[in-house]
């Protein structure tokens, strides 16, 4: 009698779900939202149409699905076994190398979430799970301004959307061939970032 058994309901399930999400995510990251129906997601998973609506009943919770993953795997990969309560130059450098990481292993993901159209569809778990990661990292410059190791002239909201900025803009301007992305060009970008927000008289 042979003791193998095959997996369980609910793990091919689980993994047609994560199919179907990743599948969405391609299309997404290349074609953007609006413009984007349903079907073509479903032939990227390999499924049919009312396939798919049995694990999401509508457009919108897809992109939420996509979005959650997509946030939750950033966030491991940026905040783990990080000590964001005693801010130092060598943790800002860390960031930046984690960031760079997973917009290089994972640019899909990465560049769905760059894309600004996508708030428009977020519910409220997706926007929990964006505090979730914004709000370590703000503390985190709240803690740098008050040691006196960030400059205070700007609020700590603008310093993370400048950061955020400007590394999102050098990676899309590769992207679009407009520049090749040196180690040293990072070097240099990562540089400017952080003299923009440190403080100059620590």
């Amino acid at each position: 009698m042979s003791l193998t058994t095959s997996p369980s309901l609910d793990t091919r399930e689980g993994r047609k779900r994560d199919l179907i999400v990743q599948a969405a995510l391609k299309v997404f990251a290349e074609h953007g939202l609006h413009g984007t129906p349903v079907p073509p997601i479903a032939t990227e998973a390999g499924v049919g149409v009312g396939t798919l609506y049995r694990y999401f009943d509508s457009k919108e919770a897809l992109i939420n699905a996509v979005f959650q993953d997509s946030k939750h795997r950033l966030q491991e990969r940026l905040l783990s076994d990080l000590d964001l309560l005693h801010p130092s130059r060598s943790l800002f450098d860390n960031l930046w190398a984690r960031l760079t990481a997973f917009a290089r292993e994972e640019p899909e993901a990465f560049r769905f979430l760059e894309i600004q159209d996508h708030h428009n569809y977020l519910d409220a778990e997706s926007r929990h799970q964006e505090q979730a990661l914004l709000i370590p990292l703000g503390m985190m410059v709240i803690i740098g301004q008050r040691t006196g190791l960030l400059g205070n002239h700007m609020k700590p909201d603008l310093a993370i959307a400048l950061f955020w900025g400007a590394f999102v803009g050098i990676f899309k301007a590769e992207r679009l061939g407009y520049l090749t992305l040196s180690d040293s060009d990072l070097k240099q970008a990562r540089d400017a970032c952080w003299l923009a927000i440190a403080n100059h008289n620590h």
